[in-house]
């Protein structure tokens, strides 16, 4: 079976490994970066010292010179300390002494100034630090300002001592690499250990998918959550609840269907039972006609017992259907009241009920109901069809729509004259396939199931009490039974 991850698909793996390597690449040439940094710090320190030793040393002998010395200008360095300057191999060393007013009175005049910000004198041998251009070449310069002995002082000296960075530069590079180049095998082996170190940590979920796919289709018991990452534990406990709900759903189905096969064998076996019988009579010659129309009727009405069994299955089917009743228009609850009450009317006749309806006509309604056309009728038709089977003769069936002033709710009733239901089976009477003991009627036991479950889609209310107290009842009327369904509703616009 192929794994691997669809098109669109994220990989919970690939994320994790990404959001750990894409801080540590994006960390990694800031951490050149600063170590860069720190290595001209540290490459600056010793070099800076040296530069300066040899600052102060040249200003202590500007500070006591005296008076020519055999034609020489008195602030100019020895031979054998120019020579000194001039014997590193790597570098070029330059000084400079400067007097009061800034003329040049020994050195390199190529030595710049120091910037006119720090052209006034500083605090007298204190020595400062800077970076600078000689003929295109980066220095490091090294000055101090120092007070000439002697009453003929004219004013404070400036010495400078420069000198390039090729010794500086090449520690540096030294110790980058010493740095930088052992992260080129660290990285790598980071990145390694992060890769094991999550296909380990994913371990887990790999085997809970090897536990889940290996599990057979019928298996709905709960995932043993002994085994699993706390992090994961939500999770699994949804799918267990998920798997819970599912059973239990499955559970229903299936018992749904073994009464519906149940109550379907009955006008089944009594279609095959009387045309077998109507067979019979016909092979042994004793074929006539009463006993002939008295099997036929008896056919057709296991027939439409069948039939309607089958109406009301599918209509279960349909109100079940959450798709089915999400699609959902404004209802006019009087019309649809009134047409199905119109359409019980021959019904109702036959058996000597009278059927009524009560409330606001089409017109004169206000208010709305959001909701499935044809499921709310299949709710009415299934009350008034269900008031019709337990009402006797020459009792009543009244469909009542009173609508709320304030514009909040729509309430359907639809109450009967009939033996009513005992406060014990007032909810049992919604499962499918119930039906009170005691009654004899002939139905199918899944209207008001289907009321409920449309009721339920609908986000309504239903209850049912009894029409008037059993201490009331005489001879002729029941308690009776009142079905109140509570729609939301909205005003007309």
């Amino acid at each position: 079976m192929d794994n691997a991850p669809e098109k669109g698909q994220r990989s919970l793996f690939g994320e994790i490994l990404d959001w750990m390597l894409a801080p540590l690449l994006l960390i990694w040439p800031i951490s050149v970066a600063l170590t860069w940094l720190v290595a001209q710090g540290i490459a600056n320190k010793p070099y800076d010292r040296e530069l300066g030793e040899m600052a102060r040393t040249l200003g202590q002998q500007a500070a006591a010179a005296e008076g020519p010395r055999g034609g020489r200008s008195r602030y100019a360095l020895a031979p054998e300390a120019a020579a000194l300057l001039r014997a590193d191999e790597t570098d070029t060393v330059f000084y400079q002494v400067q007097g009061p007013k800034g003329e040049l009175l020994s050195g390199d005049s190529t030595l710049p100034s120091p910037p006119l910000a720090e052209d006034e004198a500083g605090s007298p041998w204190e020595l400062r630090y800077r970076d600078d251009e000689i003929g295109g070449d980066r220095v490091r310069i090294a000055y101090l300002w120092v007070t000439p002995e002697g009453k003929d002082a004219g004013g404070p000296l400036l010495v400078q001592i420069a000198e390039t960075l090729g010794k500086r530069s090449r520690l540096t590079n030294e110790i980058i690499k010493g740095v930088i180049l052992p992260q080129f095998v660290i990285l790598p082996l980071a990145v390694l250990l992060v890769w094991l170190a999550l296909a380990r940590g994913i371990a887990p979920l790999n085997e809970l998918q090897r536990r889940i796919r290996s599990r057979d289709s019928s298996d709905l018991s709960p995932i043993d959550e002994r085994r699993i990452p706390d992090e994961v534990a939500p999770l699994v406990r949804a799918i267990n609840d998920l798997l819970g709900r599912l059973d239990q759903s499955i559970g229903a189905q299936k018992h749904f269907l073994a009464d519906a096969a149940h109550q379907l064998k009955t006008p089944l076996a009594g279609l095959r039972t009387q045309a077998e019988f109507a067979q019979r009579e016909i092979d042994e010659g004793r074929s006539e006609p009463a006993e002939l129309k008295r099997s036929l009727q008896q056919i057709a009405l296991s027939s439409q017992r069948a039939a309607h069994m089958v109406n009301q299955l599918l209509a279960m089917a349909r109100a079940e259907d959450k798709e089915h009743a999400a699609r959902r228009t404004e209802v006019n609850l009087p019309d649809i009241a009134t047409e199905t009450v119109r359409d019980f009317v021959p019904r109702a006749f036959d058996k000597r009920i009278d059927l009524g309806y009560e409330g606001p006509s089409t017109e004169a309604s206000a208010l709305r109901v959001l909701g499935h056309p044809l499921l709310i009728r299949e709710l009415i038709r299934n009350l008034v069809d269900n008031a019709l089977l337990y009402t006797p003769p020459h009792g009543t069936v009244t469909v009542r729509i009173v609508e709320d002033p304030f514009g909040q709710v729509s309430v359907l009733q639809v109450e009967d004259s009939g033996p009513g239901v005992a406060e014990a089976e007032r909810e049992k009477v919604f499962q499918p396939f119930y039906r009170a003991l005691g009654t004899n009627v002939d139905g199918s036991g899944l209207g008001l199931a289907i009321v409920r479950e449309i009721a339920q889609q609908h986000e309504a209310e239903i209850t049912l009490d009894e029409t008037r107290p059993r201490r009331a009842v005489d001879e002729s009327h029941g308690p009776g039974a009142r079905f109140t369904v509570r729609f939301h509703a909205h005003p007309l616009t």
